[in-house]
């Protein structure tokens, strides 16, 4: 098997390769991102990585997301909303993996199970908000939560057996949830929530294409 993981420079998605390099029913490890020239706000990298593939890929994991900056923050109120913020949020956590996925979805093989993955949140969840706030980046990841759903039915009509899967992998202790740990009653490490992930990954089928699951396999709804 043949797996990709974009992203995969540091926290869940060097987690996630280090993970699957050392199965022994994976043959290639694919780690993409900055590093290698991808850059998913970047059409014609994106394009670039996926034709230089060596191999078709079985797994494609796409890690990348966006909650602060040194000049972005989640917003805790309405009147702080910017459009160009907002924008940035978009184009990482939303367009990035719809672009990654358009690359990468016609390579995957007919005829036995594939999967592609993205991560994604449970603050992407609708039904899930009850506390408000985090306006761009709750929305981005609505919006890729219906992305992939979208994207889920039509890949279903041409590989029945590829799976495209959300996936929140709770809070993980990574650059991206740092500002706020001291809210997390159980944060998990890295190592951790990557096991966690590849469970639910190889447990997956395609009956559940398109779903928005947690690090357990259970379904958030969107």
């Amino acid at each position: 098997m043949h797996a990709v993981v974009i992203g995969a420079r540091g926290g869940i998605g060097a987690a996630l390769a280090t993970l699957l390099e050392a199965d022994d029913r994976v043959t290639q490890v694919s780690r993409l991102g900055r590093h290698t020239g991808l850059d998913v706000t970047n059409p014609d990298s994106v394009t670039a990585a996926a034709a230089g593939l060596a191999a078709p890929p079985d797994l494609v994991i796409c890690t990348v997301g966006l909650l602060h900056a040194p000049d972005l923050a989640p917003e805790r109120a309405l009147r702080q909303l910017d459009p160009a913020a907002m924008a940035r949020s978009f184009a990482v956590n939303a367009i990035g993996p719809a672009l990654i996925a358009q690359a990468f979805l016609p390579l995957l093989p007919r005829g036995r199970k594939t999967l592609f993955a993205a991560l994604s949140a449970r603050v992407g969840s609708i039904a899930d908000n009850r506390l408000g706030g985090w306006h761009s980046y709750r929305a981005s990841k609505a919006a890729l939560n219906q992305l992939m759903r979208t994207m889920a039915i039509e890949q279903a009509r041409r590989n029945p057996d590829s799976i495209l899967l959300s996936l929140h992998p709770g809070t993980v202790d990574t650059d991206l949830s740092q500002p706020f740990h001291r809210s997390v009653p159980a944060l998990l490490q890295p190592l951790q929530a990557a096991r966690h992930l590849v469970d639910v990954i190889n447990a997956a089928t395609p009956d559940q294409s398109g779903q928005l699951l947690d690090w357990q396999g259970l379904v958030i709804p969107y």
